[in-house]
């Protein structure tokens, strides 16, 4: 049977960098059954390798900076990971493609891999998400609730919008 693991990261202290929290707050009791995991953390360590290995398919959620050229605010972004080049760096903070890299490598884990993201607009200290990243919400949990949908139904995923 199919699995999915939810990994929701970033700071809900840092206004919209917690948006992928608020994400995993709305997705808790979508899905019947245990084949869904959902993980809260603050940011992706080696330890997470392991995590990987329970599912077929993972899903990372994370707040994007529009200054990294990751879109505008409000936009929401899914990506398939890809495995990072060479050997990650064993560090305190590792991309998806770096997670997905060591569970292959210590554990043989290979599920599908996901990023989806939604474009920030403040990242100050405080709890509360910019009106824009508040608006599209709803579209980011439809879009992992879309993923998670797939995997569990063994039909082919829908197709990431790039290769991240």
């Amino acid at each position: 049977m199919s699995c999915v693991l939810i990994v929701a990261y970033g700071n809900p202290m840092r206004c919209d960098d917690g948006l992928a929290w608020r994400a995993a707050e709305r997705l808790e009791g979508k899905f019947s059954g245990t084949n869904v995991e959902i993980l809260r953390v603050h940011q992706l360590a080696p330890e997470m390798a392991e995590d990987i290995t329970r599912c077929d398919t993972v899903i990372f959620v994370d707040a994007a900076s529009a200054d990294g050229g990751n879109g505008n605010p409000g936009e929401v972004r899914c990506l398939e990971v890809g495995l990072s080049e060479g050997l990650p760096r064993f560090s305190h903070q590792l991309s998806p493609g770096a997670v997905v890299a060591l569970g292959r490598q210590l554990y043989g884990a290979s599920p599908r891999a996901f990023a989806v993201t939604l474009t920030g607009q403040c990242f100050d200290h405080g709890e509360s998400l910019s009106p824009m990243v508040e608006a599209a919400l709803p579209a980011l949990v439809a879009r992992i609730e879309a993923l998670v949908q797939s995997a569990l139904s063994s039909e082919s995923l829908p197709p990431a919008s790039d290769k991240a």
